[in-house]
């Protein structure tokens, strides 16, 4: 790649069902998503340099509908996707719209051989100031899970946590309520050393689903290592009756680890959506994530 043909920067917008992964990011000996999604881009391109920045890292069991993430191809390998007649064809002269599903369509037939559970929706060009990382505003994810008055249902155990007591969605959402905001979230995560776990939670929000289920709604500007699983796991050891509100207050604001609650089984996560600025906006949202990320390394 010469200075004269920078590089083409590409939004994926994919889903994936987590059971069978051992998280995002890739591991030596483990099939990770990112594994996948490098080798089928490899085998597509045909290169080995394929290198994903991913929106929200996953952990081990956790599904995604709405993950994002973003590459960087050569203008050759980016005519070569979209399928125009040579290295030299103007890629771009389909509109983006129709590149983006020819795009996708394509890469989904390799996965469709090798990694099926994961499934591309979109591959579009993007503006160079984009970060699937750095440049999000908010992140949504949905916890789903079954208490002990629920009917069983084997359909969808893969996607739904069992929780073998009863639970009052009343006071799940009460409890819900208790956590949102702009708070030191210590309590509830697995914090880098050094790092802050101040997280704005913007929403938790609980209903009753049509199959008898309970699900969660939870929005926040960015959330910290197990933060989501940590924090339905209090809410639900409110609904249960395991521990009060006044506990749960207390416990959020000791601001340490602790075992009166449990982190709950990822299987239940699904990260549903990934929000960004306006493209003119990219660039200083991704700059001020960086400084934040910075500033906590150099604590």
């Amino acid at each position: 790649m010469t200075p004269t043909t920078p590089p083409v920067r590409l939004r994926l917008d994919l889903a994936y069902d987590g059971t069978d992964f051992s998280g995002w990011a890739s591991q030596p000996g483990l099939r990770t998503v990112q594994g996948e999604l490098e080798a089928s881009l490899g085998t597509l391109l045909r290169t080995d340099e394929a290198r994903l920045t991913v929106g929200g890292r996953t952990d081990a069991g956790v599904h995604a509908r709405g993950q994002v993430a973003h590459l960087e191809v050569t203008p050759a390998e980016l005519a070569k996707w979209s399928g125009a007649r040579g290295a030299g064809a103007d890629a771009a002269a389909e509109p983006d719209e129709n590149a983006a599903r020819t795009r996708a369509r394509r890469l989904n037939g390799i996965l469709q051989r090798r990694a099926s559970d994961i499934a591309i929706h979109s591959v579009r060009e993007v503006p160079a100031a984009f970060d699937a990382r750095f440049s999000a505003v908010r992140r949504r994810y949905e916890y789903r899970l079954r208490d002990a008055a629920a009917r069983r249902d084997p359909l969808t155990a893969r996607f739904t946590a069992d929780v073998p007591r009863a639970l009052d969605l009343d006071r799940m959402q009460r409890a819900a309520d208790e956590l949102l905001g702009l708070n030191d979230f210590t309590t509830f995560c697995k914090a880098r050393d050094g790092a802050t776990a101040i997280r704005d939670l913007l929403r938790f929000e609980w209903r009753r689903t049509e199959d008898g289920a309970f699900a969660a709604r939870i929005e926040a500007d960015a959330f910290c290592h197990s933060m989501v699983r940590a924090i339905v796991g209090a809410v639900v050891s409110v609904g249960s009756g395991r521990i009060d509100m006044q506990e749960l207050r207390d416990l959020r604001d000791a601001r340490a680890r602790t075992s009166r609650f449990p982190v709950m089984p990822a299987r239940g996560l699904s990260l549903e959506e990934i929000s960004y600025p306006a493209d003119d906006a990219l660039a200083a949202r991704a700059e001020l994530t960086r400084a934040r990320r910075r500033s906590e390394d150099l604590g």
